[in-house]
């Protein structure tokens, strides 16, 4: 079983990552629901409410390298 590290900077929740993004903080929900086959597999899943996506998947629906990475 693989051992997943929940305090990774490159997972996090969806309205966070839309600010360091630089868009609204309901950007991805919509996203999401309109085009949800451009998020790479495992880079985006709800837990409850709460929407959680990975550095993978804000580059892959963006096409903008991680910010806070510059």
């Amino acid at each position: 079983m693989v051992k997943l590290n929940l305090d990774d900077p490159n997972i996090m929740a969806a309205n966070e990552a839309s600010k360091i993004w630089g868009h609204a903080e309901n950007y991805v929900r919509p996203f999401m629901k309109q085009n949800p086959n451009k998020f790479p597999k495992g880079s985006i899943r709800k837990f409850g409410k709460q929407w959680v996506v990975t550095t993978e998947g804000m580059e892959a629906i963006t096409g903008v390298k991680d910010p806070r990475k510059k």
